[in-house]
C-alpha cells in the first residue's frame, strides 16, 4: 500500500471517528489554522504524542551559488521547524 492521499486520510478519519467526511475536513482545516496562528503568535504549537511546530530564527550566513561557485551572503530569516516527539519516534522505530 502506498502513501495516504489527503482524501484517503479524511475518509479513514471519518470512518474511525463516526463522522462525515465534510465534518472531518472542516475540523482539520480549523486545526491547521489554529496551529499556524499559535506558531505565529506564541512561537510553538504542540501536538501531544506527535511533536511540535516551532518558530526559529536562522542567522545570516555565507553560502555558495551551485551554478557559478561564487560566494553569496544569505540573509537572516525566520523559519518554521517541526520537532518530533519521543513517543512518535519510539512508536515508529
Amino acid at each position: 500500500m502506498g502513501k495516504l492521499t489527503k482524501s484517503q486520510l479524511m475518509d479513514k478519519l471519518a470512518e474511525v471517528n463516526d463522522m462525515s467526511k465534510k465534518e472531518v475536513v472542516a475540523f482539520m482545516e480549523n486545526f491547521v489554522s489554529l496551529a499556524y496562528e499559535e506558531v505565529k503568535g506564541n512561537g510553538e504549537f504542540i501536538i501531544p504524542g506527535i511533536g511540535k511546530m516551532v518558530k526559529a530564527h536562522r542567522k545570516a550566513r555565507m553560502g555558495r551559488n551551485p551554478a557559478t561557485g561564487e560566494s553569496i551572503q544569505i540573509q537572516a530569516k525566520t523559519v518554521v521547524k517541526f520537532r518530533l516527539a519521543k513517543a512518535a519516534k519510539d512508536a515508529v522505530l
